[in-house]
C-alpha cells in the first residue's frame, strides 16, 4: 500500500494542519477570575479539614492511658478544626467582597433570578437533561441554572449555618466576653434550647454538607463528559470551553 508524501509526513511527526483545520471549533469564555478560583481551591481544603476533624470531635478517639500532655491527639485535631474553621469563615467574607468588585459571575452564587421565567425554563432544561430525556443541555457561560440554585441552597445555606453554630460552640470554649461568645453563643444556644442540641444539629450539617459535595463532584465531572463544555479545568484555568 503506497503512501503520498504528505501522508508520509504526518505518520513521521505528527502534524496534520488539515485535519485541525477541518476539526470543528473549541470556543473559550473567560469566567472565573483568579480570587473566585483561589477560594474555591482554599475553601475546598478547608473543607475536607473541617469534615475530617468534625467528625472525630463528634466521635471521639479511645481515651488513652498516660500523662495528657503526652496524648495531645484530640488536642491538636479540635485546633485544625477551628484553624479551619477561620480560614472558611473569613474566606467566605472575602468571596462575598468579591461579588461586588467581581465581573457578574463572582455574584451568581448569592442570589437566584426566582421571579423570572426563563430562569424556570432553563432550571427544567437541566432537570430533563440530568434524567436523559434530552441529549444536550444548552450553553451556560457561568453556572447553569439548576447548579446555580443548588449552590444557594446546598452550599452557601449550609454554610452560613454551619459558621453561626460552629463559632456559637466556639463561643463556649472562649467563656463569656469573648467576640465568639459575645457574637454568636449569647444567642444561638438560647435559640436552639441547650448547647448539646447545637452540637447535634452542627453535626448534622457535616452530613448535610458531605452529601453536597459528593453531588457536586459527580455534576461537575458529568457535565464535563456528556455536556460537551468544561466545567473542572474551568475552575483552574478561568475559561469555560465548549467543546463543539
Amino acid at each position: 500500500m503506497s503512501h503520498t508524501p504528505s501522508q508520509v509526513f504526518r505518520d513521521a511527526t505528527g502534524t496534520d494542519e488539515q485535519a485541525v483545520a477541518a476539526a470543528s471549533a473549541i470556543k473559550s469564555v473567560y469566567v472565573y477570575e483568579a480570587p473566585v478560583r483561589v477560594w474555591h481551591w482554599v475553601n475546598a481544603l478547608s473543607l475536607v479539614v473541617l469534615g475530617v476533624t468534625g467528625y472525630f470531635i463528634g466521635s471521639p478517639l479511645p481515651t488513652l492511658p498516660g500523662e495528657a500532655s503526652a496524648n495531645f491527639l484530640m488536642g491538636y485535631i479540635r485546633f485544625a478544626h477551628f484553624a479551619a474553621g477561620y480560614v472558611f469563615a473569613i474566606g467566605l467574607i472575602g468571596r462575598l467582597y468579591w461579588a461586588f468588585v467581581g465581573n457578574h459571575h463572582a455574584a451568581e452564587l448569592f442570589w437566584l433570578p426566582v421571579f423570572r421565567r426563563a430562569y424556570w425554563r432553563e432550571v427544567l432544561t437541566m432537570v430533563k437533561w440530568y434524567a436523559f430525556v434530552i441529549p444536550r443541555p444548552s450553553r451556560y457561560v457561568g453556572h447553569n441554572p439548576l447548579a446555580r440554585a443548588a449552590m444557594f441552597f446546598g452550599f452557601l445555606v449550609i454554610t452560613v449555618f454551619m459558621i453561626v453554630t460552629g463559632f456559637a460552640l466556639y463561643g463556649e470554649g472562649t467563656q463569656p466576653g469573648s467576640w465568639a461568645n459575645r457574637l454568636f453563643t449569647s444567642w444561638v444556644v438560647p435559640l436552639f434550647g441547650q448547647s448539646q442540641d447545637v452540637h447535634t444539629w452542627h453535626h448534622l450539617g457535616l452530613w448535610a454538607m458531605l452529601i453536597f459535595v459528593i453531588l457536586h463532584v459527580y455534576a461537575a465531572i458529568r457535565e464535563d463528559i456528556m455536556g460537551r463544555q468544561s466545567m473542572v479545568s474551568t475552575m483552574i484555568s478561568g475559561y469555560r470551553t465548549f467543546k463543539d
